[in-house]
């Protein structure tokens, strides 16, 4: 037979009407009855839930709690022999509804777990009778007690004169990490109303589970679990050395030297110029995967965890040529491995050192799911992911770290130095921080602006130097933020921040926003807060100090009168009189910058908030955390430092945006034509604006302008830029020409455009506040940008998702970083007079192909076509790429390949395999006929009695190395 693929149409959609959920049409049916259908489904012989039984005389059943989902089987008794009938669940919801039946006239109602009973598997194997040998090794171990061993010996010999198992291991076919032990109970209690408890062992996680106790406390139906798992599975119990302990011996053996006892006093951490080497040698070497295997970030049982942590570098790496490092030096023998589910204690650390430039190595190895911090504190990739995604759900670390313990019921470290620990695994990790979006790619041409206020930090603005006087504002970012990196790894070697030589403090000359590396022009930005300072003279500097104190009044008017007065008070003006009056004389006052930023710091806090610019799709492409309050001269900064400035800039005071702006570049004015307006202001215009019937079309958002202008954006091809009012601010303004500044004069951008997304960032980050707010500056903006970073992860992945279902290919980023399809390269190097032309376009189309040989052959030769031929035949290309599609017809690569070339045999291996298979047949008393794979498809139906006489002639020589096809005559 050949191998033809059978393509099966697309399964029809349809929603659900209860909960709007999409599912397949053929399975809507099911899922009503499942989900929204209050009469519960039969229980027959195909649908009833798993069971085993547990205690043959007495009749008892471990029976599976639900349909779906792992959870832990229940007791059920059914005993309908002897002198005691017997019927019941342990669950109390059933006995309720037991009684409730009773109560109304129907008796006999039975519960899905009862009825599931009738059709329990007959077992046939003996019940399993434990051995006091084994209970003594576990003693040996120091597994339990001497106490525990007789309590379980006691209730042995209970199950023994009870005639009923002491211990049967529970398997439903669930097929999950979790093993039950089904434990006899000498006693009825809320935990075993039919005389047995469930024991479950997880494997993964190394912990037991019983209902009578906590987690982590022993008790005798744990102690039995144990004693029968070791005997029935002692492959569970086995420990396995690990290679560390080994290596850990050797050293033993060479006599490991103790940092704080040698004969010479080595001083680790190193100080000044060898930490620096030390901190960068972590960051330019020792650098995580910003994508980490499955494997390491899963739970860990704390068995298997290395406790002796050595590094693995043998020879510096700073010196030329191999110098061999020292022994292992001795660091801490307290050290601790925090886990998810708790502490390994006990630790011992160690690290090298070159003995040629004293260059210090310590154990930085993620391979192992681990991550030092301090030498003392080790933090499991597990956990590190865990609090990574706390954060991301508005947790601060220290409640997640409560939470755990409470959990856990153990007392973890410090919570800042676990907080420390995580941001250091974040500066090791090796994040792009591209701040791109996949639809609009790394030069947006819209993008949104907005001011997140209220996230702050704090920061004494007097204790801010002046910069040079040749300062012009331009920061180098990679610097700047390598240098927030330092910091940050830097305290892994600390006892406190103070000391810290990387320490990043705000400052007017070494303070950069970030901007996607291949969104900005250069590593050079823009930071000019620094001329916030300076007395505004133009009217268009001016401009730029309405704004903030604009701003801070409106703040200034959410203030109660009691803080309000207060504030007065501490600037030195009168206090007395209604609210209004009191900020009437605030606001005169605050026309002196020291009154000014008194009032900011009090109401305002530290520093002046974070600005951000966002794409429509909610994708931030740079933040700027200001130093002082904001102002359009902040996202000026950012969008001239952008390679390509966007068309179109949303933000809630566009025409302070564009005054400064262009005050700031008169040579080539970035917002024009028309000031940044979408139409000239005359008063028509303007007139018919707000009447809503100004329609202005930028046909270029949508297709790009071709021939596009000269400097035009990448992705329009426009050289036109419009400053463009958000819907919340449109109507604030108090000039007439404003009125060309809204987005619904632009039928491309109203309706398509979100221009509140930024908004609908902010509210999730403002539940960030309570805990980003108290950190340090460079906490701060670190794990703000961090944030931010894993925000556009998400929301680019969930986007690659969409499309990928849409297309059913692969998809790429092009070189603006926008999503596409990997389009087919058809070569360019042929002659048109090897194209194929009108002679050939009857014999390729796919309805012309008849069943003859004369549709298998061109008979001419075509390289293009030999070309094309190779490109679909080439395996190193994705299988699933559509090559064909006639209709609903429609063919991959993996349909052309799975055709068979001719060094391939189809359905056997060899030539002895086939002639093998042909005398099998013969011998058989059949014949056999042997043509190419390709010929059956031309024959035609027999049109006699002798199948022979209907066959095709073939030549008598077999080609082995072709594919052949043996038909059972």
């Amino acid at each position: 037979m050949s191998n033809q693929k059978i393509f099966k149409s697309r399964p029809k959609r349809t929603t659900c009407t209860f909960c709007n959920l999409i599912v397949n049409k053929k399975n809507i049916k099911k899922h009503i009855e499942r989900r929204h259908s209050s009469v519960n489904a039969d229980v027959t012989a195909n649908h009833h839930l798993p069971s085993q039984c547990i205690d043959r005389n007495n009749g008892i059943f471990a029976v599976g709690r639900t349909f779906s989902g792992f959870s832990n089987p229940i007791h059920v008794q059914k005993c309908t022999w002897g002198n005691k009938h017997h019927v019941s669940c342990e669950l109390e919801q059933c006995k309720r509804a037991a009684e409730f039946t009773r109560r109304s006239g129907l008796m006999g109602f039975q519960c899905i777990h009862v009825k599931s009973i009738s059709y329990c598997p007959i077992s046939s194997e003996p019940d399993i009778t434990l051995k006091e040998e084994v209970l003594s090794d576990m003693v040996k171990r120091k597994w339990i007690s001497e106490n525990t061993k007789k309590i379980c010996l006691v209730r042995k010999q209970k199950a023994e004169s009870e005639s009923c198992p002491l211990s049967q291991e529970v398997s439903l076919g669930n097929g999950t990490s979790k093993i039950c032990v089904s434990v006899l109970e000498t006693s009825i209690s809320y935990y075993s109303r039919l005389g047995r408890v469930i024991v479950c062992f997880d494997k993964k996680r190394n912990t037991w589970h019983c209902p009578c106790s906590k987690p982590r406390n022993s008790c005798p139906h744990k102690s039995i679990a144990k004693w029968h798992l070791n005997q029935t599975q002692p492959e569970l119990f086995l420990k396995v050395r690990s290679t560390d302990s080994d290596v850990f011996d050797i050293f033993v053996e060479s006599g490991p030297q103790d940092i704080h006892s040698t004969e010479k006093m080595i001083l680790y951490p190193p100080e000044k110029k060898d930490l620096n080497t030390m901190v960068l040698y972590l960051l330019n070497n020792k650098k995580l995967p910003a994508v980490l295997p499955k494997d390491l970030c899963s739970p860990q049982n704390m068995e298997t965890l290395p406790k002796h942590l050595i590094p693995i570098e043998t020879f510096c790496t700073v010196c030329p040529g191999k110098i061999p490092l020292s022994d292992p030096i001795l660091i801490s023998q307290k050290a601790k491995i925090v886990t998810f589910t708790g502490i390994l204690e006990d630790v011992t650390t160690y690290c090298k050192r070159c003995g040629l430039c004293g260059h210090f190595y310590r154990y930085q190895e993620w391979a192992e799911g681990l991550h030092n911090f301090d030498d003392h504190t080790i933090l499991t990739l597990h956990l590190c992911t865990f609090l990574r995604q706390s954060v991301q759900n508005h947790t601060a670390v220290g409640r997640a770290l409560d939470i755990l313990e409470q959990t856990n019921q153990k007392k973890y470290p410090n919570h800042d130095s676990i907080l420390h620990g995580y941001l250091h695994f974040e500066a090791l990790t090796e994040h792009n921080y591209n701040f791109s979006c996949v639809h609009c790619g790394i030069h947006p041409p819209v993008v949104i602006m907005d001011l997140h206020k209220k996230g702050v930090f704090s920061m004494p603005v007097s204790d801010i130097e002046d910069p040079p006087p040749q300062f012009e504002g331009h920061v180098d970012i990679e610097e700047f933020w390598q240098s927030v990196d330092q910091e940050i790894v830097c305290r892994g070697f600390l006892q406190s921040n103070r000391e810290n030589p990387c320490k990043v403090s705000p400052s007017y000359v070494k303070w950069a926003p970030w901007i996607g590396p291949l969104t900005r022009a250069s590593k050079k930005v823009l930071n000019t807060e620094y001329a916030k300072l300076t007395a505004k003279k133009s009217v268009v500097e001016q401009a730029d100090i309405d704004i903030s104190e604009e701003r801070l009044s409106s703040e200034l008017m959410n203030l109660k009168v009691d803080a309000l007065r207060k504030l007065v008070k501490e600037c030195g003006v009168d206090s007395k009189g209604s609210k209004m009056d009191l900020l009437l004389r605030l606001r005169e006052e605050m026309k002196t910058r020291s009154t000014y930023d008194k009032v900011f710091q009090k109401v305002w806090g530290a520093s002046g908030g974070w600005a951000v610019i966002m794409c429509p799709c909610g994708i931030v492409n740079s933040v700027k955390f200001n130093i002082r309050a904001e102002s359009p001269r902040d996202y000026a900064d950012m969008l001239l430092s952008f390679k390509h400035f966007p068309n179109v800039v949303i933000y809630d005071f566009a025409r302070g945006l564009v005054t400064h702006t262009n005050f700031r570049e008169p040579e080539r004015l970035p917002f024009s034509p028309f000031e940044g307006r979408v139409a000239a202001a005359t008063p028509e215009n303007i007139a018919s604006a707000k009447r809503g019937e100004l329609k202005i079309n930028l046909s270029w958002l949508q297709i790009k302008k071709d021939p596009p202008d000269l400097n035009g954006h990448p992705a329009t091809g426009s050289a036109e830029h419009y400053a463009l009012y958000d819907t919340f601010h449109q109507y604030n303004t108090k000039d007439e020409k404003d009125a060309l500044r809204l987005i619904g004069l632009v039928p491309e951008l109203c309706g398509w455009v979100n221009s509140q997304i930024v908004e609908q960032l902010f509210s999730g980050m403002r539940k960030n506040n309570y805990f980003m707010n108290s950190l340090s500056p460079a906490s701060h903006i670190f794990l703000m940008r961090n944030i931010l970073h894993h925000h556009n992860e998400k929301v680019n992945q969930q986007a690659l998702e969409d499309l990928k279902r849409v297309s059913h290919g692969d998809v790429t980023l092009d070189a603006h970083g926008k999503a596409t399809l990997v389009h087919v390269n058809i070569p360019k190097d042929v002659d048109m007079a090897d194209h194929c032309g009108e002679q050939c376009e009857a014999l390729t189309m796919t309805s012309n192909l008849m069943p003859c040989r004369a549709s298998w052959t061109l008979g001419v030769h075509h390289p293009l076509q030999e070309q094309l031929v190779n490109y679909v035949l080439d395996e190193d290309r994705p299988m699933n790429e559509l090559i064909v599609k006639d209709g609903q017809t429609c063919l991959t690569r993996e349909n052309f390949v799975s055709l068979g070339l001719r060094r391939e045999m189809d359905s056997m291996v060899g030539n002895a395999c086939f002639r093998l298979i042909k005398e099998i047949f013969q011998h058989q008393g059949k014949d056999v006929y042997i043509v190419d794979l390709h010929i059956p498809p031309t024959w035609l139906l027999p049109s006699s009695c002798d199948p022979f006489l209907c066959l095709p002639a073939v030549d008598g020589s077999l080609l082995l190395s072709e594919q052949s096809l043996l038909l059972d005559i």
